[in-house]
């Protein structure tokens, strides 16, 4: 049974930095792509980061290119995002998943919640 449990999320001030975490399980991690995704009051969920299952390859939203960056640590069956120069409009709650440009899976972890707000 795949398992997606989100952490790191909090309150931060704009300008502020958070580093998210996502530990799995029930899948062979080292073989999938991760990403990172998010959904703000009211919008539908987006796809924020990814990165392939080796790590050589990125893609990131246009609205947060040279502010976040995605990584992995294979032996721990984990995907990070860390996100910096936060802005008000990165507000969302935060929700990994496998896959590169959708969701691999159809099941979601409870996400975890990001407010930037002063």
């Amino acid at each position: 049974q795949v398992q997606l449990v989100e952490s790191g999320g909090g309150l931060v001030q704009p300008g502020g930095s958070l580093r998210l975490s996502c530990a799995t399980s029930g899948f062979t991690f080292s073989s999938y792509a991760m990403s990172w995704y998010r959904q703000a009051p009211g919008k539908t969920r987006e796809l924020v980061a990814a990165l392939n299952s080796a790590g050589s390859r990125q893609n990131f939203a246009d609205s947060v290119k040279g502010r976040f960056s995605i990584s992995r640590d294979n032996a721990k069956n984990t995907v990070y995002l860390q996100m910096n120069s936060l802005k008000a409009e990165d507000t969302a709650v935060y929700y990994c998943n496998a896959g590169y440009t959708a969701a691999a899976f159809t099941s979601w972890g409870q996400g975890t919640q990001v407010t930037v707000s002063s």
